[in-house]
């Protein structure tokens, strides 16, 4: 099974990783994991102030910390995982790498607000199941 893990570096990316390592016969090394984290992006003027190759290196630094621990948490587990990283909203770029890289399943960690805070502040777990065709687990 093709699996793609939204990480972002919180305690919920935390108890996702948790769940994902207790379930040995579901998530094991038998699968192929992909880390995917996405950063947000630098204002227009930011970027054009600094150049591309500048902001690209920003960009791959701050992944770079949020996947780093994660891979070392995961090979600890046998798992050796695939990493990518895009630039963009979130709940957009989670579910447009779970289409085109025809993942079976999206796993990911999600704060559990209330319907009411998911109205008020969004929620990147209700962006991706709004858009993803994916299935998609999310771990509270």
């Amino acid at each position: 099974m093709k699996i793609l893990l939204a990480v972002d570096g919180s305690a919920f990316t935390k108890k996702m990783l948790g769940y994902l390592t207790t379930h040995e016969e579901m998530f094991g090394s038998h699968n192929e994991i992909t880390l995917f984290t996405v950063q947000a992006p630098l204002p227009p003027r930011a970027r054009a102030a600094v150049g591309a190759d500048v902001a690209n290196g920003y960009y791959a630094e701050e992944a770079a910390k949020v996947t780093d621990p994660v891979v070392k948490f995961l090979k600890r587990h046998s798992i050796e995982p695939k990493v990518l990283h895009k630039v963009g909203q979130p709940g957009e770029q989670i579910a447009k790498a779970a289409s085109a890289g025809k993942f079976d399943l999206v796993l990911m960690g999600s704060h559990g607000h209330s319907a009411l805070g998911n109205l008020v502040m969004g929620s990147v777990a209700t962006q991706v199941l709004a858009h993803c065709d994916v299935p998609v687990l999310l771990v509270r």
